[in-house]
C-alpha cells in the first residue's frame, strides 16, 4: 500500500505549486490565528487557486467558531476540513465535506476512547501531544503507543522529517504521513528540496 503525503502550513503559492510538483498528494493550510502558519482568506484563495485537480486541499481549524469555518468555506474551495481542537462530532460533520480529526498522543491517554466517537471521520491524525501547540510543533511521540486495528485510516504526523519518515512508515504503516516544520527553511516558509527528499523516504518504503 503506498503511504499517501500531506504537506501542511503552506502560506505561499510557490510552496504549494513545489509540493504539488514534488508529488504531494494533499496540501495543509491553517486557518487558526496564533500560528505562525495562519493563512488570510487572500493569500488562501491564491493558494487553492494555484492547486491543480486530484489534489486534496485540507483546512486546518482549532476549536473554530461556526461562523469562521463558514466563511472560510464561503472564500476558497476545500475538499477536507482537519479538526485539532475539542470540536464535538456533530460540529465536525456539520460543514457538508468530509473531515479528519486529531488527537495528540500522550502515554496516558486513550486514544481509542478519544476517537471513537468520531467514527465520521475520513481518518484519525495522530500528533505529538503539547500543552500549548495544535500541531506544527516539530516534536515526535512514541509510535509504539499506537493501538493496532484503529477503526479508522491512521494519518501520522508529529516531528516527521526527511531523516525520520522512512522509520515512521516501516514501524507504523500509516495510511498518510502528515509534515510541516519537518519540511520548512523557516516557519511557514517551504524547503522544496526537504520536500522532495521527504517525498523519496516515503515512497522508497512504500514502493
Amino acid at each position: 500500500m503506498r503511504t499517501r503525503i500531506k504537506i501542511c502550513g503552506i502560506t505561499r503559492v510557490e510552496d504549494a505549486r513545489a509540493a504539488v510538483e514534488l508529488g504531494a498528494d494533499a496540501i495543509g493550510l491553517v486557518f487558526y490565528a496564533p500560528s505562525q502558519r495562519n493563512v488570510g482568506p487572500q493569500q488562501a484563495r491564491a493558494i487553492v487557486a494555484a492547486i491543480p485537480p486530484f489534489v486534496t486541499v485540507v483546512g486546518l481549524f482549532v476549536d473554530p467558531a461556526q461562523d469562521q469555518v463558514e466563511s472560510v468555506l464561503r472564500g476558497c474551495r476545500l475538499n477536507l476540513l482537519q479538526f485539532h481542537g475539542d470540536e464535538a462530532p456533530g460540529f465536525c460533520g456539520g460543514f457538508g465535506l468530509p473531515y479528519i480529526k486529531a488527537a495528540r498522543v500522550r502515554a496516558d491517554a486513550d486514544l481509542v476512547q478519544y476517537l471513537s466517537p468520531y467514527h465520521a471521520a475520513q481518518g484519525w491524525l495522530l500528533d505529538a501531544y503539547h500543552e500549548r501547540l495544535y500541531g506544527g510543533g516539530g516534536e515526535s511521540f512514541d509510535w509504539k503507543l499506537i493501538p493496532h486495528d484503529l477503526a479508522r485510516p491512521v494519518i501520522l504526523s508529529g516531528g516527521l522529517t526527511p531523516d525520520n519518515v522512512g522509520a515512521a512508515v516501516r514501524q507504523v504503516r500509516p495510511w498518510a504521513v502528515d509534515v510541516s516544520s519537518g519540511v520548512e527553511a523557516a516557519k511557514g516558509v517551504k524547503d522544496a528540496a526537504k520536500i522532495a527528499a521527504f517525498i523519496a523516504g516515503v515512497n522508497n518504503e512504500t514502493a
